[in-house]
C-alpha cells in the first residue's frame, strides 16, 4: 500500500470537515433529484457495475461506513443494504447520513493517527470518502442529465482530490477500485480526475436518453 497518501494534509489544505460538507452538499442534492419509480433507479451510470439504484445505495453505505472509520471504529463493507427499499424516507436519511459523516470528520482528532482494518492514516480515509462522494456524486449526475459541481462551497475538493488521486491511483487501480485512465486532451482538472479513475468525462446516457 505503499502508493497511497501516508501522512497529514499538507499544510495549505482545507480540513476533511468543510471538505466533506461542500461535496456531501453536492451528493445529498443530487440524491433529492432522483425520481420516483422503478424506471429512474434501473438507468445506467457512468460507473458500469451500478445503475441508479445501486449507485444511490453503494453512496449510502459509503457515508455511514466512513462515519465509523472517522470514529475510529470497524466498518463492514461486505453487504450494501436496499435503504432504498427499505425506508420510504431514503431521501433524507441520507441527508442525515452525510450530516453525521460531517460531523464525524471535523470532531477533534478525526484526522489524525489511523483507522480502518489496513490502519491507513486517518486523512487518506478521509480522502477516499470525499473521493467516492465527489466522482460517485458525477455518476449520478450523469444518468439523471443534470448538472453537478462537485464542490459547491469553493473550498478546495477538486484541488485535494487531485493529489490524492494520483498517489492512491496505482494501487486503486490494481485493486480493481479505478479503471484504465482515459485520455483526455485539453480538459479541464475535474476531467482530468475524472479519467485518471478511468472514467470518459463525455459519458452520456445510452441512445442520448437521461434517467
Amino acid at each position: 500500500m505503499s502508493d497511497l497518501p501516508t501522512g497529514a494534509a499538507p499544510v495549505s489544505e482545507p480540513p476533511l470537515g468543510s471538505l466533506l460538507d461542500s461535496a456531501g452538499r453536492a451528493a445529498v442534492a443530487l440524491v433529492r433529484a432522483v425520481p420516483p419509480g422503478g424506471s429512474a433507479g434501473a438507468a445506467p451510470t457512468p460507473c458500469a457495475e451500478y445503475d441508479v439504484r445501486a449507485l444511490v445505495n453503494h453512496l449510502f453505505q459509503v457515508v455511514v461506513e466512513f462515519r465509523e472509520l472517522a470514529l475510529k471504529r470497524p466498518s463492514d463493507f461486505s453487504v450494501t443494504p436496499d435503504r432504498l427499499g427499505a425506508d420510504p424516507e431514503w431521501r433524507e436519511g441520507f441527508a442525515g447520513a452525510v450530516g453525521e459523516l460531517v460531523r464525524a470528520w471535523s470532531s477533534p482528532g478525526a484526522e489524525e493517527g489511523t483507522t480502518g482494518a489496513m490502519d491507513l492514516p486517518a486523512r487518506t480515509v478521509g480522502c477516499m470518502v470525499l473521493l467516492d462522494l465527489a466522482v460517485h456524486g458525477w455518476d449520478l449526475a450523469r444518468a439523471l442529465g443534470v448538472p453537478y459541481d462537485p464542490d459547491p462551497d469553493g473550498v478546495g475538493v477538486v484541488g485535494v482530490l487531485e493529489r490524492a488521486g494520483a498517489e492512491m491511483a496505482p494501487t486503486a487501480r490494481a485493486m480493481g477500485m479505478f479503471g484504465e485512465p482515459v485520455a483526455v486532451a485539453g480538459a479541464d482538472r475535474w476531467a482530468r480526475l475524472l479519467a485518471l479513475t478511468g472514467r470518459d468525462p463525455g459519458w452520456e446516457p445510452p441512445d442520448g436518453d437521461d434517467a
